[in-house]
């Protein structure tokens, strides 16, 4: 009985000993990938892109491209909170493109899916916090295109995505061998037109102010304050393809553009 008992203690000792080693393995392998500083600008990005859609998007009636304007366009007709439409497209996004799509991009972007989320939650919490703008349109989609802009400009910045725009792009780059920035206009185009549905003529028009002011910024942030070698060296060696559904074309490894390259033209 003793000796049995003994057995028992050593091999929970062994079980344990492995699980702890495996923990280890798994810290180390992700522990230059999710750094202090990492996890908090890609928080304060999701927190500003959040905000904006809650408090000027959803209140004017102007919308974005990509996978943030079908979050929009879905809370609309179906009552679903973006919190939880947000991870649902973005899972669906990753899961069509899931082969093509690097690890570290994946797991980057699970954090800004999971923290996009949670701060849409707590927006819903909290009554409007800017003026209502619904009277100055113009206005509104320039600010509401900073708001995004800049929260997708530090997440991509990061090397991760704020939305599942680069998986989507992807997938149809690779079935209708478009080129990648081809793939990005056709679903921003796609959701715009699709938006209709709830956005008059006119709204769509300011809504196109608001992706080419996010697309503009999205730009500007992630580049900010490098040199253009780096620029070039980050584009091939670290960061992820665009994110938010900007129009602008950035190359990088382990990204969703790397695969399309070879794509022909449409």
């Amino acid at each position: 009985m003793r000796k049995n008992r003994l057995h028992e203690i050593a091999v929970e000792r062994q079980i344990m000993m492995t699980v702890a080693n495996r923990l280890r393995e798994i810290y180390l392998k992700n522990k230059e990938l999710f750094t202090a500083k990492r996890i908090l600008l890609i928080m304060l990005g999701t927190a500003i892109g959040s905000f904006g859609i809650t408090n000027i998007h959803q209140r004017v009636d102007i919308t974005e491209g990509g996978v943030l304007g079908l979050v929009l366009l879905l809370n609309h007709w179906t009552g679903l909170s973006p919190s939880v439409l947000s991870p649902l497209l973005d899972l669906l996004c990753y899961a069509l493109a899931f082969r093509l799509l690097g690890w570290d991009f994946i797991k980057v972007s699970a954090v800004s899916t999971v923290s996009l989320a949670a701060f849409f939650r707590l927006w819903e919490q909290f009554p409007p916090v800017l003026p209502d703008l619904s009277a100055y349109p113009l206005p509104a989609a320039v600010l509401g295109g900073m708001f995004v802009g800049i929260a997708c400009g530090l997440i991509l910045r990061q090397g991760g995505s704020s939305g599942g725009d680069d998986a989507l792009a992807l997938a149809i780059s690779k079935l209708t061998r478009c080129r990648i920035a081809r793939a990005y206009l056709a679903t921003d185009l796609s959701v715009l037109l699709f938006s209709l549905s709830y956005i008059p003529l006119g709204r769509i028009a300011y809504s196109l102010v608001t992706v080419t002011v996010s697309s503009l910024l999205i730009d500007f942030v992630h580049n900010a304050g490098r040199s253009p070698a780096h620029t070039r060296s980050a584009a091939s060696e670290e960061e992820p393809a665009e994110a938010c559904g900007a129009a602008e074309n950035t190359e990088a490894p382990e990204s969703p553009e790397r695969a399309p390259e070879e794509a022909s033209e449409c």
